[in-house]
């Protein structure tokens, strides 16, 4: 199974199991890891799953569709180059240790 690590606001680390396929977005409601809301349910259409890949796995999960950029436009927290939707990003063996930081607000 693949591993997610949340970055929380505070600093704090939590590393949970993946279930193959599922998104980044449900990885995170499944463990109960606080600050990522997917209200839309990961349909694409309410910003509220925004976090910011560690700079190192930027490049790793390819590119973000024009939906996924149309969408960072409404995040509350201000996009950067790292901003992705988790509930666009997978989780699979390439993705196996990946870092996402959640930002204060959504």
């Amino acid at each position: 199974m693949p591993k997610v690590e949340y970055v929380l606001p505070s600093g704090e680390r939590r590393a949970v199991e993946a279930e193959d396929g599922a998104s980044v977005m449900q990885t995170s409601l499944n463990n109960l890891v606080p600050g990522i809301i997917g209200e839309c349910g990961g349909e694409l259409s309410c910003a509220t799953c925004h976090v910011f890949v560690a700079p190192e796995w930027s490049d790793r999960l390819g590119g973000r569709s024009p939906e996924e950029e149309d969408m960072l436009q409404v995040t509350a927290a201000e996009p950067t180059e790292f901003s992705r939707l988790s509930c666009q990003i997978r989780c699979t063996a390439d993705t196996d240790g990946l870092v996402v930081h959640v930002p204060e607000v959504q």
